[in-house]
């Protein structure tokens, strides 16, 4: 859970920042005309406000200098680097689903249809979505970096290099919607018409997990900390830890598998209630602070974003 709230936090962002270029994007050009403005009786506020295109206060959105106003492109810039940054995301999360399915972890699965056999190796389970969405990234940043070469060199006020603008910029529309929609699928499921019932997502194999948690020595600037709450320097505690460790790599051992009385020889502060602090679910109990592991924060920062999201 808290794995994934990290990129809750960052699609949370994501979210602000495409609010923010609405903001700026929301202008109406119109009346602008070739380049001076026109010497036709327009109110363009009234216009406007007609499109919709007003802000919170109801004032109307209106380009103030008609030359930038049809010569700027900022506002496909803008929406593309805001979709480049949501499609890195997605394909940093990609990554890790594709490494989480791969049998060397075995830590999770997703449903049939997000995925396909090999045609070759008939055991293989290839990560169809995730795969094209961490693909599809590189799509969408090298559409950023097309409009910005676009519009670095000209000169105002409109260019026929305008015209290369649409193209990238509505395939970043089309593939961060697409993406967006068909990853949601995956990883929460679909609601089925007929029960109202969810069905798929990602399924996770938390016993996996559990394991591959003792594989590395996760607790061990735990016992460091343990030590140094006994009154010992984290320069000493540092080096015990080191020894510990060395011990129980010899003897394929957990840290919270060692007998206390190993332990002890490491440093007599060593004491039972060690233990607590060796162990898993002690050691993401301890980062009680706000964003920390402990099961309160999490609780806690899945209700803050279920009251942002109405949930």
């Amino acid at each position: 859970a808290h794995h994934l709230l990290a990129y809750v936090e960052m699609f949370a962002r994501d979210a602000e920042r495409m609010a923010d270029v609405r903001r700026r994007t929301n202008r109406l050009p119109l009346g602008s005309a070739a380049l001076a403005g026109t010497t036709y009786p327009l109110d363009r506020e009234r216009v406007a406000k007609s499109l919709g295109m007003v802000d919170e206060h109801g004032n109307a959105c209106v380009s103030q200098n008609s030359l930038d106003g049809v010569s700027d492109r900022d506002f496909a810039i803008e929406f593309t680097a805001a979709a480049s940054l949501c499609m890195v995301h997605i394909s940093r999360l990609s990554e890790e689903l594709i490494l989480w399915m791969s049998q060397n972890f075995g830590f999770v699965k997703i449903a049939d249809r997000f995925t396909t056999g090999s045609s070759i190796m008939p055991q293989k389970k290839n990560p169809d979505v995730p795969e094209l969405a961490r693909g599809k990234t590189g799509r969408v940043v090298g559409h950023l970096m097309g409009l910005i070469t676009l519009m670095k060199g000209q000169p105002l006020a409109y260019n026929k290099d305008n015209q290369e603008d649409k193209e990238p910029l509505f395939d970043t529309v089309d593939t961060l919607k697409d993406t967006l929609r068909i990853f949601s699928e995956m990883i929460g499921g679909q609601t089925n018409a007929q029960t109202g019932q969810k069905e798929g997502g990602i399924t996770v194999n938390a016993d996996a997990m559990e394991a591959a948690t003792k594989k590395g020595y996760a607790t061990a600037t735990d016992l460091a900390d343990y030590l140094v709450k006994k009154g010992l320097p984290f320069r000493d505690a540092h080096e015990v830890v080191a020894h510990a460790v060395k011990t129980a790599q010899a003897q394929n051992l957990d840290l919270s598998e060692l007998p206390l009385s190993t332990l002890q020889q490491f440093n007599p502060a060593i004491q039972a209630d060690v233990f607590d602090c060796l162990s898993l679910v002690g050691s993401l109990n301890a980062r009680n602070t706000l964003g920390g592991t402990a099961p309160d924060q999490v609780r806690q920062q899945i209700a803050r974003h279920h009251a942002r999201l109405n949930f």
